[in-house]
């Protein structure tokens, strides 16, 4: 069932605008994409906007003077994630899927721009329910790139740094080959399913004029990030915390770079103030690299835990042939081209910063 929770002022969604017609060269309203402006009282849209990721990025928007419209759910995310600001007057909440909802086009077709974060996630919920991995990730970035035609409504997309499937390149940049695993395993699904979402939307871009860009996130991490679906800070700092052994899979010798929720959304935010990056797909990360042991060592010092680290067969941990990648190293140098800007916390700080958050 569809809940909606709106401010009785707001008397419902907004009329479209008569812009059916009307050029939108950038992701941001006004001439060239610059500051946000309070005259425009569109809202912006934000799928997937009680999640980690995406209840982040409402703060700042609502902190920017923006009326925000969250769409989601909460399938994975929790409307407790927007715990400080649900009272909000700018801040509206549809609790629905994307694909669900009967008033998406209206709603895309009256926004200033579509944050679309909404997706499954998560290599448990992945690696158990590809099926509705894929259908999840295609359908609704669908129905939000469809809406979005109507209008010409900027729309910003989260992808992810697992469409570099198998690489072995030191560094990934948005122009490299992509070389993914066989169909045959279950954990390719949601690398594929969210790279066919970046086809169909810069093909959305190119035939209809929707102003799209296309994030690769890498690693984001932060509070109100949850583990149950495989997350690794948030399950290392439960366990330390409850001084529980840390259970590293593998050899641990895998390498990831972590970036801070924060640094992320600063990224998401600049890419949408940004008219050169229409059309782009750009990569948002930390470069430094820390290894999976490494990392849970970080945590265990962090949180003063005397808890043990355990290492973990892959093959007790997921099913049989499971491939994890031994790095995923971004190429930041377009970002920072665009953007002017680049993840500042590294690996020893967002822990620190995440461990003290954390209840």
């Amino acid at each position: 069932m569809k809940m909606r929770f709106a401010d009785a002022s707001a008397g419902g969604l907004p009329a479209p605008p008569d812009s059916r017609n009307s050029e939108q060269p950038t992701l941001a309203s006004g001439p060239g994409g610059g500051h946000l402006r309070s005259v425009d009282t569109r809202r912006v849209m934000v799928t997937g906007g009680a999640g980690f990721i995406g209840s982040h990025l409402v703060e700042r928007l609502l902190a920017a003077g923006e009326r925000v419209l969250v769409v989601d759910d909460v399938s994975t995310g929790a409307w407790a994630n927007l715990a400080g600001v649900t009272a909000h007057p700018a801040l509206e909440r549809i609790e629905s899927t994307v694909s669900g909802w009967s008033g998406l086009e209206e709603a895309v077709a009256g926004a200033k721009a579509v944050f679309h974060l909404a997706a499954a996630v998560g290599v448990e919920l992945v690696v158990s329910a590809p099926r509705r991995t894929i259908q999840t990730n295609l359908r609704e970035t669908e129905a939000v790139l469809d809406a979005a035609s109507v209008a010409r409504t900027p729309v910003a997309f989260t992808s992810t740094s697992e469409v570099y499937g198998k690489s072995d390149k030191p560094w990934f940049s948005e122009e490299d080959d992509l070389l993914i695993g066989p169909p045959t395993l279950s954990r390719w699904s949601y690398a594929c399913s969210k790279l066919l979402d970046e086809f169909l939307a810069l093909a959305c871009h190119g035939e209809r004029g929707v102003p799209v860009v296309i994030a690769r996130l890498f690693n984001i991490v932060g509070p109100r990030q949850s583990g149950r679906h495989g997350m690794v800070l948030p399950r290392f700092i439960a366990a330390a915390k409850a001084g529980e052994p840390l259970r590293v899979f593998g050899d641990g010798r895998q390498t990831r770079c972590l970036c801070h929720v924060d640094d992320c959304v600063e990224s998401l935010l600049r890419l949408w103030r940004c008219p050169e990056a229409v059309g782009q797909i750009v990569n948002i990360g930390h470069d430094e690299e820390v290894s999976i042991l490494e990392l849970a060592e970080m945590v265990v010092e962090a949180a003063g835990s005397a808890s043990l680290l355990e290492r973990i067969p892959y093959a007790a941990a997921y099913s049989q042939g499971f491939q994890d990648m031994p790095r995923r190293r971004p190429d930041l140098r377009k970002l920072e081209r665009l953007t002017g800007f680049r993840p500042q916390a590294n690996a020893r700080e967002v822990v620190r910063r995440v461990v003290a958050a954390t209840v």
